[in-house]
């Protein structure tokens, strides 16, 4: 089970490199607390997976949507705006804190997250006036909207316990890991409008 973490973590740092820009220019502290940020979750790992297999559950991220091609550029920096955003308020609750997570480990992480933010919320401003804020509220970000409150419900369920806080922590990052593919995407197509 060990791996599976540590593999997750390879798969983000190196998607999350050097040049890595959403076409409204972040800075490379952004892509550092990126990786940051993973591995600061990757960090908070208190209790064995395997003690906590009778709370694991599908949250059905939503991938198709939210990593699909048709996302175009503006919907993609919401996307990620959303997670970061959904994350971010996850780990400011009361909750979150009685977990059995270092907790300077955890104000680290929502130190990042909302650095990551505030960054991203440039980006935002600026495509939304290209776009609209519609896009704010079309399928991919309310996707992610429906999938953190399941998760939500689902700590609420289980009582805000250890182990649910453990399956939460391991789906988050999964949720970063499969945005990965976007930033990619994204980071190509900047490629593409610098080639000459």
């Amino acid at each position: 089970m060990a791996i599976l973490p540590s593999l997750l973590l390879a798969l983000v740092v190196f998607s999350y490199g050097p040049g890595g820009s959403l076409g409204c220019d972040l800075s490379l502290n952004h892509v550092l607390l990126s990786r940051k940020n993973f591995v600061l979750l990757n960090q908070m790992n208190r209790i064995s997976p395997s003690f906590c297999l009778k709370d694991r559950k599908d949250f059905r991220f939503p991938r198709a949507s939210v990593v699909s091609s048709e996302v175009r550029e503006a919907q993609a920096i919401c996307v990620l705006h959303e997670l970061l955003q959904q994350t971010f308020n996850l780990l400011l609750t009361e909750h979150s804190a009685a977990a059995a997570w270092n907790t300077t480990l955890l104000d680290q992480l929502r130190s990042g997250l909302h650095q990551q933010l505030e960054d991203l919320d440039t980006c935002l401003v600026q495509e939304m006036g290209k776009e609209g804020s519609a896009l704010a509220m079309q399928g991919p970000t309310l996707a992610l909207k429906r999938y953190f409150q399941g998760i939500q419900l689902y700590l609420k369920e289980k009582q805000y316990s250890d182990c649910a806080w453990e399956v939460v922590r391991v789906e988050v990052m999964r949720a970063f890991s499969s945005t990965r593919l976007l930033h990619e995407r994204l980071r190509n197509k900047n490629r593409d409008v610098e080639s000459p």
